[in-house]
This record gives structure tokens, sequence and C-alpha cells, in this order.
């Protein structure tokens, strides 16, 4: 099933040979997904897996890939802010749902009406508790503390304060301390020695929190790559984010190392092609000009796409082989030079065929890690920036036989 756009929009587009949605799209695998949430609750395992589906599902689509996730097994749901999981709920899924970034404008009184776990680093538990009291309801509550990401979370020095409030209010019948987490800064550079400080810092936390008398459902602290890595940081419960997603965290380790699988390609088709003469300049600029007779084809998408625009060179499958982007990505164009492939047919053999961005990579072709480093940033943020102009086309929506579902 093809939807327009990410952002939640969940109504779909009939399918097609033709069209707007055939013209570009983001292809989702939810197998895919179901795939590596399955592989890592294997690794995981005894603590249950949150699969984290906060920015539109990394640009995945929140309501379809939740699904596919606790189709999967995963246990919990994870999001940055409170609007995205009262779009979940919206969308009929009931799951424990945990939001741990807010502002003093966020609406905690909707998420207590609607059983939504809160983060809580210290500022928000006054909210909360009138949250609670306005709804009648206790609210359930993540308390964070900052282990040393220097972000969210009570500093180890407050900590003390906050789990001695919270316990009052729980006392009081205003909440209840579901868990404690933290979250790690470097667990992707397994070298670093900070991991093991984080690590002996949140046990310090938690044996505080003991003696407090909290008994929290979840203790939980390992991302995606610690998940992969460091089995003594999974506690009850793990958080993956970019892994259910099938890309690697680890600078020099493939998805298929870690047993994971890609589940987003971006492509569309060739829009133009035309023979050129030696010293042809391409794109805004003109930084770049062909060395011989050439023949240029267009790719219709740009940085209004979500494609980087710093990411020349980047790389785009065609017929079976890899073109690097040549000139300057524009907001709805780019363009890849074929060299002299096409120049005897006029490049017409090329003019609508299948131009792939990225996807999984196995036929040697291009992956989000290839325009990441072309784009000098990560695989984070090209599958997250693509932008709701590419309409998402699900494919494998059914549940596989076998599959335990949703829980």
């Amino acid at each position: 099933m093809t939807y327009p756009a990410a952002g939640g929009d969940v109504r779909p587009v009939p399918d097609s040979t033709s069209g707007p949605a055939n013209e570009r799209s983001a292809v989702i695998d939810l197998d895919a997904i179901r795939h590596n949430v399955r592989h890592v609750a294997a690794v995981a395992s005894p603590a249950k897996v949150m699969a984290v589906v906060k920015a539109d599902a990394y640009g995945h689509g929140a309501v379809p890939v939740a699904r596919a996730v606790l189709e999967a097994g995963a246990r919990w749901l994870g999001v940055a802010h409170i609007s995205e999981a009262l779009a979940l709920r919206a969308a009929g899924i009931e799951a424990p749902l945990l939001a741990w970034l807010h502002t003093p404008e966020s609406n905690f009184s909707a998420a207590v009406a609607a059983g939504i776990d809160i983060g809580c680093s210290g500022w928000e538990l006054d909210k909360i508790v009138l949250a609670a009291r306005e709804q009648e309801r206790p609210a359930r509550v993540h308390l964070k503390v900052d282990t040393g990401l220097g972000r969210n979370g009570a500093t180890l020095e407050a900590w003390d304060s906050l789990v001695g409030e919270a316990m009052e209010y729980q006392d009081e019948g205003l909440l209840r301390v579901v868990g404690i987490f933290s979250h790690l800064a470097v667990a992707d550079e397994p070298h670093r020695p900070e991991t093991d400080e984080q690590l002996k810092a949140f046990r310090e936390v938690l044996a505080i929190a003991e003696d407090a008398g909290v008994d929290p459902e979840v203790r939980h602290l390992a991302n995606t790559p610690a998940t992969l890595s460091r089995p003594d940081t999974h506690f009850d419960m793990v958080r993956v984010g970019l892994g259910i997603y099938g890309l690697s965290p680890f600078e020099g380790q493939t998805p298929a190392e870690l047993g994971l699988r890609p589940a987003m390609t971006v492509r569309t088709k060739v829009s133009h092609c035309k023979d050129v003469p030696a010293g042809q300049g391409v794109s805004y600029g003109l930084n770049y000009h062909t060395v011989g007779a050439s023949t240029l084809a267009l790719i219709p998408m740009g940085y209004a796409d979500g494609v980087p625009r710093v990411a020349t060179g980047g790389p785009v499958r065609v017929e079976g082989r890899n073109y690097p982007v040549v000139g300057r990505i524009a907001m709805d164009q780019m363009v890849i030079d074929l060299g002299s492939r096409g120049v005897a047919s006029g490049g017409a053999s090329v003019l609508g065929a299948e131009a792939v961005l990225f996807g999984d990579g196995a036929d040697g072709g291009p992956t989000a890690d290839d325009w990441a480093r072309a784009a000098g940033t990560i695989n984070y943020e090209i599958v997250t920036r693509i932008s709701p102009r590419v309409p998402r086309h699900y494919i494998n929506e059914g549940q596989a036989e076998g599959q335990g579902g949703a829980r």
C-alpha cells in the first residue's frame, strides 16, 4: 500500500503502475522491520524491547512501523514528544508507550488521560502531578537520570531529591514510578571508557532508588549499539531505534554483519536524458564539467525531498550500475553522468528507468551509509530527513505465518 507521505498521514493511495506514487517513493519493507525486531529481541533476551518510533519512525512511518514491531514481539514503543504518542493512540495502538522530551507547553494532561508513560527529569514532576489530579488517575512516570550524556535527565546530585519527591507522590496515589532510565553517549564507539563510567553511575542511582522504596517495572539504559555489543547494559529493557530500521550504528560494520536488514529503499525514475559535448557544465555554479562527450541523466529528487544538498557524489543506481551525482544538488533534481554509454542512442535507453538512491545494498547498490559519507553525516539523518513529498509505499504488510501477534 502507498501513502501520500510520512508525518502520520496514513490515507492510502491506490497502487498503480503510473502516477505520482510511482514517480518517486520510499519503499518500506515491513517484513525487514519484523526481522530486525526478532533479531534484537533474541540478542537482548530476557530483556524486553522498546521499539523507538520517534520522528515518524525515523522517516519510515510511525503507525505502520508501530504495528509491525508489535507483531514481531516488541513490548513497548518509544517516542520523543507527547504529540507523537497521542497520534499513535489515535491510530488505535494500545501498547505501553513512553514519551520523554517535553517543554512547559507539553500536554501532560492528555498524556495521563491516554495512559502514556512520561519521562521525567525533574522539572516536569509538578506538572505531571497537576495533570494526574485533573484527570483523577495516577500518572505513569519513568525517572530519567543524566549519567554523563549532558542532555536530559536529573543530575546525580539532584537524583536523591527527585526520587524522594516522586515516592511521596506515589504514596499519595498520584503517580506510579514505572521505570528508571538513562541514555548512553558513546556506545557506538565500543573502545571508549565512558560507557563503563555511565553504567557504573546508573547502577549507583538504581541502588539509591531501591533504598528509597522504588520498585520499577523496567530499568533501561541500552540503545541500539549497546543492545548489540554490551549485554551488561540490557537490564529489564533495551531501547532500539536505528537497529529496527536495519541500519548499523557502528563505523566499519555493515547491517548484514549485525544480522540486520535495511527497511527503506528510496527510488525514482530517470526523468530526462541528453547527449552533451565535452566541457558541458552541470547545475548551479557550473562546478562540474563533462570530461568527454557524455549522456547526462536527470534524477527528479533534490533537497526538498530530503536529499542533502551537500551530498554531491552520492550514488544513484540505474540499470545495474552506480553513478555519482555530479554538480550541485538542487531543490527538486540532480544529475548523474552516464559517460559515453548512452551517446550512441541519445540516452533513450535509460529514460524512465528506475533510479535507486539507496536500499539494502544486497545487489551492490547504494546504501544510506553511502549517502551519509557523501554528505558528511550519519545514516540516521539520511533516512529521517526523507521529506513528506516522497510517498511511502509499504510492502509485506501482512504478518507472516508463525509470527507472534501484538503484545
